[in-house]
């Protein structure tokens, strides 16, 4: 947690007894004690550190349930965001095993929606669900849209927003994160003209399946069995003078998962028209690494949290605060586990999720134990 909280530069108005880079990792290990109450996983964060504190005579009262809800709101969201985005970016080298086509990194693009506590406030910010009349859903709920690398699950972008507004808008706003040499995938509820406009502009790849309503017009056959085309934009775009794009689709065929006579069809759309170099078998196979974003999505959705209810937080500004948190838990779990991969040179989904999260949590206390003077997070009195 220290390598973490030393990127936070917040000037304390005073001596606290929870001050700010103290909050920052507390707000953090919320998610690898996702189980356990405020107070006793700031006893987590702490104890280790007892024993060297009792024998130079000194002592840390635990700050009850109001002080440290008071010392959240003192915080606020901006820092955990801030932090998100000066520390996570995609890690995977050439030698990472299974985190590139060719020289093109893999990442996918994809959301989901999770529930926040049943309070006024989170209700009027982020909304619920539609019920059948004279209902309500049990609790709002938030939409995310997450950028992960492929090779090592790790998420280095995110949204969030109410849940009433539609993941294709924010997945738009999320390509500001990607850059030439990845090959972006995405999935038919994120396909449109504007999608692939969008990633193009970058000088991204990308490899998204098409929902089956959108049609096609073989232009130009290929060896492969892909062929030419060209997406439109649709009225809007269309009014501003966007040009049609080529682009090249490949069809085929695999077994239903749950009833083997059936056969399920697939249309994938690319900005990879070389069929040498990308043959359409080859993209084929690498498009199901997009499933890689549903075990990230379980990651964290299951195992580092396992709650009914995923936040904590009965404030929008809160809620918006341990969000960014968690994804700083789930980053923190993701690179110990890639360095350890790469150490011995093995591919990081290899290793396990939880088990990685058990050794942090059995790591902490002993990494507290050392002198006093590397760790700046607490004031003794």
């Amino acid at each position: 947690m220290a390598s973490l909280t030393a990127n936070i530069q917040t000037q304390e108005e005073r001596k606290r007894s929870l001050p700010a880079q103290l909050v920052v990792s507390l707000v953090i290990a919320m998610s690898l004690w996702s189980k356990d109450s405020m107070r006793d996983v700031l006893k987590n964060l702490i104890d280790g550190l007892s024993e060297a504190w009792l024998k130079v005579g000194k002592y840390w009262r635990v700050a009850c349930k109001s002080a440290i809800t008071q010392a959240r709101q003192r915080l606020g969201a901006r820092v955990m965001c801030k932090l998100f985005h000066q520390l996570v970016k995609p890690m995977a080298t050439q030698e990472t095993l299974g985190a590139f086509l060719q020289e093109l990194r893999i990442v996918v693009i994809d959301g989901s929606c999770f529930d926040v506590p049943d309070s006024d406030e989170n209700a009027r910010v982020f909304g619920r669900p539609g019920s059948r009349p004279g209902t309500k859903a049990a609790f709002p709920k938030v939409r995310l849209v997450i950028l992960v690398e492929a090779g090592t699950h790790i998420i280095f972008d995110a949204l969030m927003w109410p849940y009433r507004i539609g993941e294709r808008v924010r997945a738009l706003r999320l390509l500001r994160s990607v850059t030439p040499g990845m090959l972006l995938m995405w999935d038919r509820g994120l396909h449109s003209y504007a999608m692939v406009q969008a990633t193009v502009t970058k000088g991204c790849d990308y490899l998204g399946r098409i929902p089956a309503n959108i049609k096609f017009i073989a232009e130009k056959p290929l060896e492969d069995g892909s062929y030419l085309s060209w997406i439109y934009p649709s009225g809007k775009l269309r009014k501003k003078a966007s040009q049609p794009i080529l682009v090249r689709i490949i069809e085929y065929t695999i077994e239903h998962p749950d009833n083997p006579t059936e056969q399920l069809t697939y249309r994938l759309i690319t900005s990879l028209l070389n069929i040498e170099k990308f043959p359409a078998e080859l993209l084929a196979r690498e498009y199901h690494q997009r499933w890689e974003v549903e075990n990230t999505i379980d990651e964290l959705k299951i195992h580092l949290l396992g709650r009914k209810t995923h936040v904590r937080s009965q404030k929008p500004r809160e809620v918006v605060q341990e969000v960014y948190a968690w994804l700083l838990g789930h980053w923190t779990v993701r690179l110990l586990m890639f360095q350890a991969a790469t150490s011995a040179g093995v591919a990081p989904l290899r290793l396990s999720f939880t088990g990685t999260l058990r050794v942090i949590r059995r790591a902490v206390p002993k990494f507290q134990r050392l002198n006093s003077q590397d760790l700046p997070l607490f004031l003794s009195g």
